[in-house]
């Protein structure tokens, strides 16, 4: 298992993390459903921790709040070894103060996940997503308050755009507030947006990232191809999402089966493989959805690609060049360039 500091705080975690919004038995969002209960959840959270996973991640929102308390259960007096995240913000009731980040929902959502996960604190506390209804002023003190009694140890954002997250942070700064330390986003082979304006954020402001979603809904797995675009019984026959440019993904594919056929792993393996050369990746979240697909998943924990076959995946996946990328790319102009010696 490889480990890396989460951003600027003093945290280390393990490069692959265990996704538990795979916990539980009921849908979870239209058309996705979980299928793992308690005597699943230990197993495999005891298999985790044997193979040095400790990062595991949760959130209110998953499965009605099951995926807390089946975590929670399965990791038992092992709690204290693991780096536990949980997230609020998402709906997680019918009541109009059951969603959101406004103050108030925000304790009380941080008491019911403590009680669910049965303990005193949480280490990284994700904000789900954004509140357009809630300032982030008050946000950021209910967070603070949490902060200063023990029951969150950091703070984080997920699904956040790069500004929103920066105005969060130096608001932060401003009222001397403990800062956010990373990030939650989806990033994959077939999804590569953040790299425009959300990874230059991060490393800028030396926040962690943790990658949700590395397979992209199981179609880097390689089981979706184009002879066969919806295999029997797989999820994204119900659930297609993350969304997947399919023609462009096909050719990925095609790429990762070449490269996994000549280091004997699976296409899977090589697309975490790639997640795990990026620099600004801390930790990749991995759900599971049958038990057996953890110790595949695990397989991956050392996977090292060399440079070219990164740089052929890089090529096959890249993002369109977006204003103002394009115009940037000419700054410095030639003149300051050659006097720095610059390529």
């Amino acid at each position: 298992m490889q480990y890396a500091r989460l951003g600027h705080s003093g945290l280390i975690v393990s490069r692959l993390a265990f996704g538990a919004g795979s916990l539980g038995v009921g849908e979870t969002l239209p058309g996705l459903r979980k299928n793992l209960g308690q005597a699943q959840a230990d197993r495999l959270v005891a298999r985790a921790i044997d193979a040095g996973i400790t990062l595991f991640d949760t959130s209110d929102a998953y499965v009605g709040g099951q995926s807390e308390l089946l975590l929670g259960h399965a990791l038992g007096k092992k709690r204290t070894d693991i780096v536990l995240t949980s997230k609020c913000g998402l709906r997680v009731g019918t009541a109009p103060t059951e969603a959101g980040l406004s103050r108030r929902h925000i304790l009380e959502a941080v008491e019911a996940s403590l009680r669910r996960l049965g303990t005193d604190w949480i280490d990284v506390y994700h904000l789900h997503s954004i509140d357009p209804l809630t300032p982030l002023g008050e946000t950021m003190r209910a967070c603070e308050a949490l902060i200063a009694s023990g029951k969150i140890r950091y703070l984080a954002v997920s699904n956040w755009p790069a500004w929103m997250a920066a105005t969060l942070l130096g608001l932060q700064k401003q009222h001397g507030c403990s800062p956010i330390v990373a990030m939650q986003l989806y990033y994959s082979l077939v999804g590569r947006d953040i790299e425009t304006e959300l990874v230059p954020f991060a490393q800028a402001a030396g926040l962690g990232m943790l990658v949700w979603s590395p397979l992209a809904g199981g179609f880097l797995t390689g089981k979706y191809t184009r002879a066969d675009p919806n295999p029997a019984g797989a999820r994204r026959s119900t659930f297609a999402q993350p969304p997947v440019d399919l023609e462009r993904g096909y050719d990925v594919i095609d790429a990762m089966v070449e490269i996994a056929a000549a280091r004997g792993c699976t296409p899977g393996h090589v697309a975490i493989g790639w997640l795990l050369a990026k620099p600004f990746v801390t930790s990749i979240i991995f759900g599971i959805s049958r038990e057996e697909q953890l110790d595949d998943n695990l397989k991956s924990a050392d996977m090292c690609l060399t440079d070219d076959e990164v740089a052929t995946l890089d090529a096959l996946t890249m993002q369109p060049t977006r204003y103002p990328d394009w115009l940037l790319r000419m700054v410095p102009d030639p003149r300051t360039r050659s006097l720095l010696g610059l390529s």
